[in-house]
């Protein structure tokens, strides 16, 4: 997909710059908890303004649905921004834009309301786009996160400015041209997490792209459960013992491996300490539940990420939050690390789970790239086209 970047601005000094980032970050008691959104769009607001452009933030918060709810303002977090980029950021809402930005010296940084108390932003309403144009010369998009959605300042502004990625949207795209647009192969997809159903349209995709899916969590459980594995109490959907069935029939033609656990680690009850063994998975007792993949499956997790070229992970292998239940996950990220690190792997890593238990593992800085970006990542591995990256493509610049 083409796209221009930040490399293809020039002579920016004083033009207004509206840029989309994400900063719907986690906050307790009116304090951002952690800053890993904001430092990710610094390097897009520091170029910017240090090129002397008047930079004008859009970004939302929370879900106030077109209305003004205290709660869910910006202001707050400006001071957040500020702290990051170790410079002034000015704060206004929609209103009180056109005012503050005419006084604007160049290199200045504004921070607008949520733009989510705006009844049109959802709602992709052509008319607050073109107010949002009417206020900066140039659009520029860093938030990959919020691409799935057409909204007004994601989508609709796109179309109505110049437009541009900046170096964070720049960065995702790359990596995932990377992991699936036009990969190295063999490509192994590591699918966990709890629930099928959550996770189909992502498994139809992938069987028709990738050499491999290694399929964990209690996601294996239904797959072990439709081939006829009595999982006993583990958390198994076997309502989808079909769609389980029509995923590996699909896989089968595309010639993509389903790898699902051969043996696990199990237990009466999920809570730190309980007691718990290592059985065959077809041979967990009864009442006990499949909590883990077990030291036999891990090797062949490690041996189809030591066989592939590119890695692209989405969910944990097992019940990471708890130990002893994250040995999987947390070994077969150790040991796609060091593929990465050592130039043979091309690991490409993203949802909130997953995230968490790569830095767990304390390697979620060693994968090739590890996207924050939640809905839109798992929309982009679903192989559907997400509104706010079109909008980029489609811009005439």
């Amino acid at each position: 997909m083409n796209f221009k970047t930040l490399d293809d601005l020039s002579d920016i000094s004083g033009k207004r710059a509206l840029v989309r980032v994400d900063l719907n970050v986690p906050m307790k008691d009116g304090r951002v908890t952690d800053a890993t959104r904001i430092e990710r769009v610094a390097p897009t607001i520091e170029e910017l303004s240090g090129e002397g452009a008047k930079v004008i933030l859009l970004a939302h918060f929370g879900r106030p649905k077109g209305k003004v709810v205290p709660e869910m303002s910006l202001k707050p977090v400006a001071s957040a921004v500020e702290e990051v980029l170790d410079y002034r950021v000015h704060f206004a809402t929609l209103d009180e834009a056109e005012d503050a930005i005419s006084k604007m010296a160049n290199g200045d940084i504004l921070l607008l309301e949520n733009t989510r108390y705006e009844s049109g932003e959802e709602k992709n309403e052509p008319e607050l786009a073109a107010r949002y144009a009417s206020l900066g010369d140039l659009y520029i998009n860093d938030a990959f996160s919020a691409a799935h959605r057409a909204h007004a300042s994601t989508e609709g502004l796109a179309h109505k400015l110049p437009s541009y990625a900046g170096r964070t949207m720049q960065a995702e795209l790359e990596a995932l041209q990377k992991g699936l647009g036009n990969p190295e192969r063999p490509v192994l997809a590591i699918v966990g997490g709890a629930k099928v159903s959550t996770k189909i349209d992502l498994l139809m995709n992938l069987v028709k792209n990738v050499d491999a899916i290694v399929v964990g969590g209690g996601m294996a459980n239904t797959f072990l459960a439709a081939r006829g594995v009595d999982v006993q109490a583990s958390l198994c959907e076997k309502e989808l013992g079909q769609t389980a069935r029509e995923i590996e029939m699909e896989a089968a033609q595309s010639g993509c491996a389903i790898v699902l656990p051969t043996d696990a680690v199990v237990a009466a009850e999920f809570k730190a300490g309980a007691e718990s063994q290592t059985v065959a998975v077809d041979a967990v007792p009864e009442g006990q539940m499949i909590l883990d993949a077990g030291p036999q499956s891990v090797d062949k997790v490690k041996d189809w990420i030591s066989r592939a070229k590119t890695l692209i992970w989405n969910g944990p292998l097992g019940a990471f939050e708890i130990e002893p239940f994250d040995i999987a996950t947390v070994e077969s990220a150790r040991f796609a690390a060091q593929r990465t690190e050592a130039g043979e792997l091309v690991s490409v890593a993203g949802g909130g789970d997953t995230v968490a238990a790569l830095n767990q593992a304390g390697v979620a800085d060693d994968f090739t790239y590890v996207s924050t970006a939640g809905g839109a990542f798992l929309e982009w591995m679903e192989g559907k086209d997400l509104p706010g990256v079109q909008a980029l493509a489609d811009s005439k610049g």
